[in-house]
């Protein structure tokens, strides 16, 4: 029955592309998101409908879209820049056959991320997928939660949530930290949506959901969500009213909740503060180390999966009460190979090298600036639109520090996902920048020449964002 429904699903959202094409870019992203064909077991998985939805957004752009006025953002190119400078790392990498596998995923993201703004160029459109990532992420997510109140989580990896799949967002630590980031964009859709207008019920089910994100770092039992939690309530300062109040509660919610947490999520949060007596953080200490040397003689990296030629070796240290005041220390020699990076910024450095890592940067850098750049400019309108898109510049913003911070821990430079946020957050700079913009020279002489009657001569076409 759920194979039965989801390619019914599927199909309803193809055949609705065919009438209102930019519904495909919606399909895309909820098959990416989502990954029906991982949840259904049958005919979905014989077929590859994201390639399906993924023609058919181009195709129905390049045939029915308005392409007046239409221009590539400095970020775009940046994102052309990493796309061939990826495809040429993959022709000469250390693992060809790996390198491909990765690369058949990673090109998709990027060309996706540098469609997005070409098409999401309305308002609408932004909220649409705005609320198509949210909703595709809350099938993931309020399974989790509920798993996580009736069990705990059952321990680290052992949260089963749509499919028994430890890659992709169905990882634990990637689901934590997608989970968080989409927290602001839950909040801005309850405040501004216009498709579910604001209510007690679209309210309700944000707040859910919000509790939802917040309960599968705890399901997943991973440090990485926690980390992401604590910058959310970070970041949050900025919008609040009473700051004071605000972390009183929040620390008063935090008190109450802790005797309800499992004992082994209490334990491997311990691990944080003392990461040589855990081995997964060690082992991450450890291939950083191998990354930075590796680099040394590899500056432009040794493409996609070229941790899989890593040997690493370091000690463990557990502490152990042996009474009497005393404490027996018991150190451990740990050796391992082909370690991932287990974080986004040696995972740049290590398969693109320092050109690679430096497109990386620079593309979030500067989409963090950038979104601060429309918060300032947006700070002193009082109208609905202006705000409105202040609050998702501010919302965009958050989520995109909350994966910078989960990069730190997690392999995720290439997450589709953080690749949509960016696609959006070009598509919101420019439609902002259209709609702000100040009157070109050809209006202002159109607007004198009207008190006469007189018709100017020669009329050029407005661009299309002005024209409707």
């Amino acid at each position: 029955m759920l194979n039965l429904f989801l390619t019914a699903f599927v199909t309803a959202f193809f055949a609705a592309g065919i009438r209102r094409p930019f519904l495909f870019v919606l399909a895309y992203a909820y098959i990416d998101i989502l990954a029906p064909q991982k949840v259904s077991w049958g005919f979905l998985q014989s077929i590859p409908i994201s390639l399906i939805a993924f023609i058919g957004a181009v195709t129905a752009w390049a045939v029915a879209d308005d392409k007046t006025g239409i221009r590539f953002s400095p970020r775009q190119f940046l994102l052309l820049m990493l796309l061939i400078y990826c495809g040429l790392t993959t022709r000469s990498a250390d693992f060809p056959e790996e390198a491909l596998e990765k690369w058949s995923w990673v090109w998709k993201a990027l060309v996706f991320a540098l469609f997005l703004p070409l098409t999401v160029r309305t308002r609408l459109r932004i909220e649409a997928l705005v609320l198509v990532m949210v909703l595709s992420l809350g099938c993931i997510v309020i399974g989790g939660g509920i798993k996580t109140i009736a069990s705990g989580g059952g321990g680290y990896g052992e949260l089963r949530l749509l499919v028994n799949d430890n890659t992709g967002i169905y990882e634990g630590s990637t689901l934590s930290m997608v989970a968080v980031a989409t927290i602001p964009l839950i909040v801005w859709l309850a405040r501004f949506g216009t498709i579910f207008p604001p209510g007690k019920l679209v309210t309700l089910f944000a707040l859910a959901l919000g509790f939802a994100c917040c309960l599968i770092p705890i399901g997943t039992q991973t440090r990485t969500g926690l980390i992401c939690l604590v910058i959310l309530i970070g970041l949050s300062l900025r919008s609040v009213k009473r700051p004071l109040l605000y972390i009183g509660v929040i620390a008063g919610l935090a008190c109450v909740a802790v005797p309800f947490l499992p004992q082994s999520y209490l334990d491997r949060m311990n691990t944080i503060e003392n990461h040589k007596s855990d081995q997964s953080a060690s082992t991450r200490m450890a291939v950083w180390m191998w990354t930075l040397d590796f680099v040394k003689t590899r500056p432009f990296g040794g493409g996609f999966d070229a941790f899989r030629q890593n040997r690493v070796s370091y000690d463990t240290v557990k502490a152990e009460n042996a009474g009497d005041n005393n404490t027996a220390i018991e150190t451990q020699r740990i050796e391992e190979k082909a370690r991932a990076y287990h974080s986004g910024y040696f995972e740049m450095l290590g398969e693109q090298g320092y050109p690679g890592l430096a497109m990386w940067l620079l593309l979030h850098v500067s989409g963090l600036f950038q979104l601060e750049l429309i918060q300032r400019r947006l700070r002193r309108k009082t109208d609905v639109v202006n705000q409105a898109d202040r609050s998702l510049a501010l919302a965009l913003q958050s989520g995109h520090c909350i994966y910078l911070f989960g990069a730190l821990f997690v392999g995720i430079a290439f997450q589709p996902f953080i690749f949509m946020l960016i696609g959006l957050q070009i598509a919101l700079a420019m439609q902002v920048a259209r709609r702000l913009a100040p009157p070109s020279q050809w209006q202002q002489r159109k607007k004198s020449v009207a008190a006469d009657g007189s018709e100017p001569a020669n009329e050029p076409p407005l661009p299309g964002s002005l024209a409707r």
